[in-house]
């Protein structure tokens, strides 16, 4: 027996020296591109119960970039068995040009167990900006130096089978409501930024079945094959349309009953077999999509704070939250080689210490019924936590029990608002509707076209710089505010009463006019010579009549 045994384990070390191996490597693009994706096909041969855990088996690709940077890309698995040939592949978009060196190594039970042999690989030009990056609180900005403000909306998810809206369910439910229909209607209207979700009914990759979605299919797979696929498309949908998304990735199926380990939310932000789930559902995720500069950031969390407080009488402990917000914020830009941003929102409550997170780019709230006060709230977070911040909602009303129908004008009004506050706040995502299909059926979203042309004016010609400008009115009543963008300057005013406002704007300009001004009617899209403007005392003086419930812009050389 004991010969037996001797032999035994000698059997089973070297099928695992044997099996833990890169086979063959080969790149499947034919000509390398700056800021376009290449890949690779790598079969290897190892054993594992699961080859999404990388604690079981992971497979990595070590990079040297032409200006010698070192880079780290996880790679995912495809398809194949436990201990035969296996398929596993690499997404890389490479951000210089010129020659790249590679190798990938394989691990396995976080011992390197093989490494291929090193190639390279040379990268030419393209026509491509690459990946958004945090730059100042008014703009992120591509990899070649563009500057970029978000104009757009939520797309939070696709149609769901059954909705629980009281007034909007058949709305709701129109299986029209899907990323095909939605995100090149956003492109046609000048959007270039949406907000959507990762959770049970919308992109469930890790959720087993009841999606109350037609879209995806019951799978025991690790990864829900169907929710993978319609990622797939999905983003290169967004790439081919120029836009760009704050991916929600959520919690995922976090909890004991789906599959996960937490006995509760709270347990959740705690429990250190969750965190190693989790971090190998991120890794799998940049994996697979993190190559598209169509991500521009991930959101770890919808409304934290709502999670927070699900229970009230017994609130998660918020420390337990920013800690675990901290530990995968961390984690992300450990692992991910194109520095994609990375954010988390809150409803209305604020967490202590989760705004000032080393890892988190961008801090994010949502506003309802209180539109007005969008400004004001983002001035006083940067100026309190020095990062850009984001509205990443707003709408006139959250409550989805009520009918829209009966205050459609504040609705609309409210919609337009936020964009043009926004615009002339230092964000560099402007505030994000909620109730896409609502919006669409309205027609109201194709509002953004008059928004975008403005803020194309203003990134031309600041070259992405902006300077706010102080401004008021006399008699008071108009809502104004003023930036300086190069030597322009705009300058927007909104009259909301019920009659039209006589009078003037002052604008703390003491530079004259250069030439010739104009203004924007910002519901015709129409400019027109604006002729009664005047400098003096180190101010410039704007006469103006505006009827109620209008508003235009000024364009000042």
């Amino acid at each position: 027996m004991l010969k037996y045994g001797f032999i035994g384990l000698w059997l089973l070390a070297a099928s695992l020296q044997v099996s833990a191996q890169i086979k063959t490597v080969s790149l499947q693009t034919e000509h390398p591109a700056q800021y376009t994706l290449s890949e690779w096909n790598i079969h290897l041969q190892a054993e594992w119960n699961n080859p999404y855990l990388q604690e079981e088996v992971a497979l990595d690709m070590h990079l040297i970039s032409p200006s010698g940077k070192t880079l780290v890309l996880p790679c995912y698995y495809d398809s194949g068995r436990s201990g035969a040939l296996s398929l596993w592949k690499a997404r890389f978009t490479p951000q210089e040009t010129g020659e790249y060196s590679y190798t990938f190594q394989l691990h396995q039970s976080g011992k390197a167990v093989s490494a291929s042999a090193s190639k390279t690989f040379q990268v030419g030009p393209s026509d491509k900006k690459g990946f958004l990056h945090a730059h100042s609180h008014w703009v992120f900005q591509f990899d070649n130096g563009a500057p970029f403000r978000g104009i757009g909306e939520n797309i939070g998810w696709e149609s769901r089978t059954v909705d629980d809206s009281k007034y909007f369910k058949a709305l709701h439910e129109q299986s029209k409501y899907d990323y095909a229909y939605m995100l090149p209607s956003l492109a046609s209207h000048g959007g270039n930024f949406f907000r959507t979700w990762m959770c049970r009914w919308n992109l469930p990759i890790d959720w087993k079945d009841h999606f109350n979605n037609r879209r995806y299919q019951a799978s025991d797979a690790y990864y829900n094959p169907s929710a993978v696929k319609r990622m797939d498309w999905m983003i290169r949908l967004a790439d081919s349309l120029g836009l760009h998304m704050m991916l929600t990735l959520g919690p995922g199926a976090y909890s004991d009953r789906d599959g996960g380990f937490a006995r509760s939310a709270a347990d959740f932000f705690v429990n250190p077999r969750s965190d190693v789930r989790y971090k190998n559902r991120v890794r799998y995720i940049i994996a697979r999509w993190g190559y598209s500069p169509a991500i521009a950031a991930w959101e770890l969390f919808n409304e934290v704070d709502n999670v927070m407080y699900r229970n009230p009488d017994k609130p998660i402990n918020a420390a337990s939250i920013v800690r675990w917000h901290d530990r995968m914020s961390a984690y992300i830009k450990q692992i991910d080689p194109y520095h994609h941003m990375v954010t988390t929102s809150i409803s209305h409550r604020d967490l202590p210490g989760l705004d000032t997170l080393h890892h988190i780019d961008i801090n994010q709230k949502h506003i309802y019924r209180n539109t007005l006060a969008i400004p004001s709230t983002i001035v006083h977070y940067e100026h309190r936590f020095h990062k850009p911040y984001v509205i990443g909602e707003f709408s006139y009303e959250w409550d989805w029990s009520k009918n829209f129908n009966d205050f459609t004008e504040g609705m609309i009004s409210d919609y337009k608002r936020g964009l043009w506050y926004g615009l002339f706040s230092p964000t560099p995502v402007l505030p994000m509707s909620w109730w896409w299909e609502y919006f669409d059926s309205l027609g109201t979203d194709g509002y953004m076209s008059r928004v975008r042309e403005i803020s194309d004016q203003m990134l031309s010609a600041g070259h992405g710089q902006f300077d706010s400008l102080s401004v008021r009115s006399a008699p008071k009543g108009l809502q104004t505010f003023a930036v300086q963008c190069g030597d322009t300057r705009f300058v927007y005013a909104f009259n909301p009463d019920e009659k039209k406002q006589t009078g003037e704007i002052i604008i703390g300009s003491p530079a004259p006019i250069q030439g010739q001004a104009s203004w924007y009617d910002c519901d015709t899209g129409q400019y027109h010579q604006a002729d009664k403007i005047t400098s003096q005392g180190g101010e410039m003086h704007i006469l103006c009549d505006l009827p109620a419930g209008t508003d235009r812009i000024w364009i000042i050389p």
